[in-house]
């Protein structure tokens, strides 16, 4: 009897038109069957963002040739809620979100787009793997990475991953022969040091630029920027319950 072949949801933040996205059509489509649902343009940034104030809109699109395609005026997370309760009329087996355009390593899954769409899948109880390359050049070449990413693609469909996890995969922007291996490790403890760069536009009315640098406090050895440091691509088992649980035990009989 032949098996049914797995539905394979994939979305993006960098919009329909990147080219991580297109890439990562192409490898997962020789793993199942694969339908994309994501942006019209950029949703870089927007974290778990969901549209309530403006009404969401949707086209079939044919620039992914024999994959069956959707545009949509909403944010990533949008993209999964639209495609499981409006298109797929199910839950896929595997949500795919990515391949972006720049890591997502650290505290930067908190701002992520494309992190936020795997994250909703796991909410929904989905396998979900988001995809980084840190590398944000318009022509990256993702699919040199093709066997790493088709690795573990085939892994979470063969063997699962515990429910309500999804995976947040950073590929280091090396090339493909010297990345040393995959590793999973655990986030590591960075954040941004923000400054606002103050500019003038043409009225001479104020406006603001967030610039910054990334940097990690206490770094460790089993980190995903120590592990990207050394030439692996990372893996994050990442989960949407941000309880305290050290916290939690020690004020749960607190009485205020």
């Amino acid at each position: 009897m032949e098996m049914q072949q797995k539905l394979i949801l994939v979305t993006n933040d960098d919009s329909v038109n990147a080219k991580g996205i297109h890439s990562l059509v192409k490898i997962a489509s020789k793993l199942g069957r694969v339908v994309v649902v994501a942006p019209d343009k950029p949703q870089s940034g927007m974290g778990h963002a969901i549209t309530i104030n403006d009404p969401i809109r949707m086209n079939r699109v044919e620039m992914f040739g024999e994959v069956e395609a959707y545009s949509t005026t909403g944010t990533p997370v949008d993209c999964v809620k639209l495609a499981i309760y409006e298109i797929l009329g199910q839950k896929p087996d595997l949500v795919l979100s990515g391949v972006n355009h720049g890591e997502n390593s650290s505290t930067n899954v908190l701002y992520s787009g494309t992190m936020s769409a795997a994250i909703e899948g796991a909410m929904e109880g989905l396998p979900s793997i988001g995809f980084s390359l840190a590398n944000y050049a318009h022509d990256a070449d993702f699919l040199q990475y093709e066997s790493f990413i088709s690795r573990i693609i085939a892994h979470v469909l063969r063997e699962g991953m515990p429910e309500h996890t999804c995976f947040n995969v950073n590929i280091p922007n090396i090339a493909s022969e010297a990345i040393k291996g995959i590793k999973f490790c655990m986030q590591a403890h960075a954040f941004w040091a923000d400054h606002f760069d103050r500019r003038l536009d043409q009225f001479g009315r104020p406006y603001f630029w967030l610039t910054g640098e990334f940097g990690e406090v206490n770094p460790k050895k089993d980190s995903d920027l120590h592990a990207m440091s050394e030439g692996f691509i990372s893996i994050v088992p990442t989960q949407f319950d941000l309880t305290n649980y050290v916290a939690y035990e020690k004020y749960k009989f607190v009485e205020l």
